[in-house]
């Protein structure tokens, strides 16, 4: 394909590298500006990649709600400065509203259009040149309302539904939602607060639960302590990182004598309460 100027142009403002190799990856990867800074690297050119090679670590979180349905995004930035940003903040939250139509699919999310008629990839690429930092739609995801009743919360917002901790909870229950606001605003509280890996027991990752077993028995082995005591220890060590890491079993944050499940129970009666899902971002983690 013929180069657009305009491509060419945005390339070089992000990698720094001359108009003439700018054009032909421009030209090699059919106007992607993303796989033409991946050609340039691979050639060589683009030693440093300017504003792309940096690590993108603070941002914000958005959630957007529609009928009961939610959609949640991670868009990260270099530095607070940047996420503070009023053009910034507009346009995560515009992409908020598209993750929900896209069910949190992010390439469909990426190749989505905007008010202005271009993509999200392209308007992505136009902020990072006028704001002059990388900029990354990083994750996101979706929960419906099938069946479910579900809860959102951000934490410290700097603006409605934006900031830099957010969680999605999702509820299976025979109750109305009007009788369980206050318990699905707390249990996504509890979610952001204590970062519980899974729901129960049964839902944690097996092998995160293998290796904890192996550095503890490892940590006491080398007490010198008898290996039936070790065995024992071990065992009790296990079940509290469970319990600490899996949200019905974690202690509730209003009444630390109780555990989750224990108000779960109360606060369902008669009826059925049961949490199907829950989703944590937080900006940075894991960057």
């Amino acid at each position: 394909m013929s180069s657009d100027i305009t491509l060419v142009k945005k390339l070089r403002e992000l990698t720094g590298v001359g108009f003439k190799d700018c054009k032909d990856a421009i030209d090699e990867t059919n106007g992607d500006i993303e796989k033409s800074i991946e050609y340039l690297r691979k050639k060589g050119i683009a030693k440093a990649s300017k504003r792309m090679e940096r690590v993108a670590a603070d941002g914000i979180v958005c959630i957007h709600e529609e009928d009961n349905k939610f959609s949640i995004i991670e868009i990260n930035s270099e530095t607070d400065f940047v996420a503070k940003n009023n053009d910034f903040i507009t346009f995560g939250e515009e992409v908020s509203k598209l993750a929900l139509k896209e069910f949190g699919n992010l390439e469909n999310i990426l190749n989505s259009q905007m008010a202005n008629n271009k993509s999200v990839k392209d308007n992505l690429v136009d902020l990072i040149s006028k704001i002059g930092e990388k900029i990354t739609l990083r994750r996101s995801a979706f929960v419906s309302n099938e069946g479910l009743v579900n809860f959102s919360y951000i934490h410290s917002p700097s603006k409605e539904n934006v900031g830099k901790l957010g969680v999605l909870l999702s509820i299976e229950t025979t109750k109305s939602k009007d009788d369980i606001l206050d318990l699905g605003k707390h249990l996504a509280m509890q979610v952001a607060a204590l970062s519980p890996l899974s729901i129960d027991k049964d839902d944690l990752d097996q092998t995160v639960l293998e290796k904890e077993k192996n550095i503890i028995t490892e940590e006491l082995k080398n007490t010198g302590k008898d290996p039936k005591i070790v065995d024992k220890i071990a065992f009790g060590k296990l079940n509290k990182f469970v319990s600490e890491n899996t949200l019905v079993n974690q202690e509730w944050i209003m009444e630390s004598k109780k555990k989750v499940k224990d108000i779960l129970k109360e606060v369902a009666g008669n009826d059925t309460i049961k949490i199907k899902k829950f989703i944590r971002f937080k900006v940075g983690e894991g960057v």
